[in-house]
């Protein structure tokens, strides 16, 4: 797995992880930000690496380890934050549960969590997401001006999206579905001390009931937090500046309980 690191020369680390469908570099806008502060480490998750044309995704539950595993052995058992966002929001979901690395704060923004359904039933959902995602590979520009909101992506960001698409394996893609959809959890989830935060937006709070739901069950202190007029996966993107603060935001108020 690559690993992409920013303001290496700060203490204080960042965990970024992307969400599916695009690549590392995703989060363009506010690394620039943020590298003045912090300590950026963000992986590149096998399979949605423009470097790399040979891994395809494994699972939640290897990457969850891989990227513990890096952090431990660059002395980075302890982080300031966990970050991820849809499939991100998976991998850090898997990566509290598992307790290798210690963190600060943890925010799952659009976190998917597991079905709590029969097998049969998921692997049917799976073929249906594959189904969707692997179409969009063979649609044209023209065609994806008809599922995005010309008011938010321009022609720029679909092409992105199409090249990330044209990039992506049908292996990787049921994997991703999958295993994100499916992944498996300690029973019962171990107690946490650090601030859990659970953002989602405005226009995605439907599509993600089941999840908010899942995650305060298992993180029973979690803080919903609702990005108003944003659908998935749009703050980091639409909103950089946005976004930057409130990762501070979350950290800062963390640091500010343990002073208390």
């Amino acid at each position: 797995m690559n690993i992409h690191e920013f303001g290496k020369e700060h203490t204080d680390v960042i965990v970024m992880l992307h969400p599916m469908g695009v690549w590392w570099d995703i989060f363009e806008y506010v690394i620039p930000i943020l590298e003045k502060e912090y300590h950026l480490v963000i992986p590149a998750i096998p399979g949605f690496d423009p470097d790399d044309t040979v891994s395809v995704f494994t699972s939640v539950e290897e990457i969850a380890d891989e990227i513990s595993e890096w952090l431990i052995a660059h002395n980075d058992k302890s982080v300031k934050c966990l970050y991820g966002c849809s499939m991100g929001g998976a991998i850090v979901t898997r990566m509290l549960a598992i307790q290798k690395i210690k963190t600060d704060c943890a925010i799952m923004d659009g976190g998917i969590t597991p079905y709590q359904l029969p097998k049969p039933l998921t692997y049917l959902i799976a073929m249906r997401d594959w189904f969707m995602f692997a179409a969009g590979k063979y649609l044209s520009l023209k065609a994806l001006r008809s599922v995005f909101d010309p008011n938010k992506y321009t022609d720029n960001d679909l092409e992105y999206i199409k090249k990330v698409m044209n990039h992506t394996k049908h292996e990787t893609i049921w994997r991703g579905f999958y295993s994100c959809n499916n992944y498996t959890m300690p029973v019962p989830v171990p107690k946490l001390n650090c601030r859990i935060q659970y953002w989602y937006g405005e226009d995605e709070a439907k599509a993600r009931k089941w999840d908010i739901q899942y995650i305060q069950r298992i993180f029973p202190n979690v803080e919903l937090i609702i990005n108003k007029g944003q659908d998935h996966a749009e703050c980091f993107t639409l909103h950089p500046e946005e976004f930057c603060t409130m990762i501070k935001c979350a950290i800062s108020e963390n640091l500010q309980e343990h002073i208390e």
